[in-house]
């Protein structure tokens, strides 16, 4: 269920307000029970709207892995004017993550898994990264109407994401978020 890949052009949303209040990073971080020595991957890095967060949290590596080179730069933008020095930058797509099996205690993919072409090779992938006992938290966009976002048919519902985890193994917690994001913490 591939959809459309996000428009680099409208990177400057990721960081906006209104994503601040719909997504703030402390739930999230709460969420993903982020500790300081976890290794953490960010799938879907984007600008960096989680991953400096991130970075600043942990004081070992955390793995930006996007498939397109511009949300890359302007991560690596951001990131110096943030004097981050702990991120390592991935330019890959989700179903062939450069990063060795059981390497990242956390992973987190914020609205991307729509984007994937194989939900469930991209599910293998992350893991074959995680170590035993990890969690991934998925923030995805709910099947529902909304003015943002992509549009309905490429939105997964949390019924949808959760049923897929549980067939590949995983043990799920769903979290409303805002009216139209909801998370899923996966084991």
């Amino acid at each position: 269920m591939e959809g459309h890949r996000f428009n680099p052009e409208k990177a400057d949303k990721l960081l906006s307000e209104d994503r601040q209040q719909q997504l703030p990073y402390k739930q999230i971080m709460d969420m993903l029970e982020l500790r300081e020595r976890d290794v953490v991957a960010d799938l879907g890095a984007g600008n960096g709207y989680f991953t400096i967060p991130m970075a600043e949290h942990t004081k070992e590596s955390v793995f930006a892995v996007d498939i397109e080179p511009k949300m890359i730069e302007m991560l690596k933008n951001r990131t110096a004017e943030a004097r981050v020095n702990n991120i390592d930058y991935l330019i890959s797509d989700l179903e062939h993550i450069p990063i060795a099996s059981q390497t990242v205690d956390k992973v987190m993919v914020s609205l991307v898994i729509h984007e994937v072409p194989s939900i469930e090779n991209t599910l293998t992938e992350i893991r074959r990264i995680l170590k035993p006992g990890g969690i991934v938290l998925f923030i995805e966009w709910e099947a529902i109407e909304t003015d943002g976002g992509p549009p309905i048919h490429e939105k997964i519902s949390s019924e949808d994401l959760v049923k897929t985890l549980r067939i590949q193994g995983f043990e799920t917690t769903v979290f409303q978020l805002y009216s139209s994001h909801y998370a899923i913490k996966a084991k």
